[in-house]
């Protein structure tokens, strides 16, 4: 099994620091609107199924493990963080993961390649997938490597359990009124995929709006994301002058 994106693949392995079996990488890399249009071959939605299990207990127990002072609530809150769709799909962006995916048309016509839901599901598969090919001390080496740098950041944490209301709060703090929702729905009855904007116009007037977008399966997962979205992009009211 081969794809257009064969001999770039060796630079997105080596950005992961992973050696892995090509087909079984391609397998990683193949959305389900891949599949769709071409004769329903196999895509990544077990492999996934199986990363997403790898990279949360690598990360459980590396924070067990690192933050003996925090309670049980602290690190669950910080662990629903580091696995959230918006994180992985961030360290998606970082490696460069987009130009990978094998997807439809018209996920492609869509942007898919940038979408958040797509980019994180993609990530698991990949973390799936290096635990088949390399074991599991290396699909846990590979987490932690990923991982590390959002880890590292606090400020993080507290948007993770409720996007939305840490956004009212962000935004009403920068002069923001109340952030507004509108949503977008596509795909058959059994599949479908929503798409989310959130808007943010200054109480005062003056200015562009500022706008997020966020995918997912759900009304509350794509507006979640879209929240959290836009809660990076307004700084903290500290921060401003």
């Amino acid at each position: 099994m081969t794809s257009e994106f064969e001999g770039d693949r060796s630079h997105l392995l080596a950005t992961l620091q992973i050696e892995l079996d090509p087909e079984l990488l391609d397998l990683a890399l193949t959305h389900r609107s891949y599949s769709y249009e071409h004769g329903g071959v196999p895509t990544n939605e077990r492999l996934e199924f199986l990363g997403d299990s790898i990279l949360g207990q690598a990360v459980t127990v590396m924070l067990y493990t690192t933050y003996d002072a925090l309670d049980e609530g602290e690190l669950a809150k910080r662990r629903a963080s580091l696995v959230s769709t918006v994180a992985l799909a961030e360290i998606a962006r970082t490696i460069g993961l987009g130009p990978f995916l094998k997807l439809g048309r018209g996920e492609e016509l869509t942007g898919g390649r940038d979408k958040a839901s797509i980019l994180a599901d993609t990530m698991e598969a990949l973390i799936g997938a290096t635990f088949l090919d390399q074991g599991a001390d290396v699909a846990t080496a590979l987490v932690l490597r990923l991982v590390a740098p959002l880890a590292s950041d606090p400020s993080r944490f507290g948007v993770t359990m409720d996007p939305k209301t840490s956004l009212q709060e962000r935004a009403a703090a920068n002069g923001y009124e109340a952030p507004v929702y509108s949503i977008a729905e596509s795909g058959p009855d059994h599949q479908k995929a929503f798409h989310a904007t959130v808007t943010l116009t200054r109480a005062k007037g003056g200015g562009e709006p500022l706008t997020a977008t966020g995918d997912g399966s759900s009304k509350k997962q794509a507006e979640s994301i879209a929240a959290a979205t836009a809660f990076a992009l307004l700084a903290p009211p500290a921060a401003k002058a």
